[in-house]
């Protein structure tokens, strides 16, 4: 399996998904697109490709079984080309979900668009560290910490 070629097409495509989410209007259409044509594609895309490994039907690269009960053995499956690849749709699939919440939940209560943007790069980037600044944000416009911290 050509695991480079993988990569390079699911990285290039999320990319576009996170160019339409920071860029284009945010109507129902657009939005719909980006969670069925994005993170579930993306996440179909994992599921799919793990389903292959795990069943033995194409190898990892390294010719070694999957293993995810002990450090070492996840950092085998993730150091060979296969489950570094699937890893890395992962983040992908899950980062454009956390994406789109953010994006969402910012829209509904009125943050501008230029303050959105940095912290959606933040998620696009590093993950949680982006959540967290969206939720901090948040907290400006709640007098109540349960109100700021729990996702609607």
């Amino acid at each position: 399996m050509d695991w480079d070629l993988i990569f390079t097409v699911t990285n290039i495509y999320a990319l576009a998904m996170w160019v339409i989410l920071l860029l284009a209007p945010r109507t129902g259409t657009v939005m719909t697109g980006l969670f069925y044509g994005g993170v579930a594609l993306l996440a179909a895309s994992y599921a799919a490709l793990m389903v292959l490994l795990i069943g033995g039907i194409v190898d990892s690269g390294t010719g070694a079984a999957m293993d995810f009960s002990s450090l070492a053995g996840v950092q085998q499956t993730l150091s060979s080309p296969g489950g570094a690849t699937i890893g890395w749709i992962h983040y992908l699939s899950f980062d454009l979900f956390v994406g789109i919440w953010v994006a969402r939940n910012a829209d509904k209560y009125g943050f501008a668009r230029w303050l959105q943007i940095p912290i959606l790069l933040f998620v696009l980037m590093l993950g949680p560290l982006g959540l967290i600044l969206y939720l901090l944000l948040r907290f400006t416009r709640h007098s109540k910490v349960a109100d700021a911290v729990i996702p609607e």
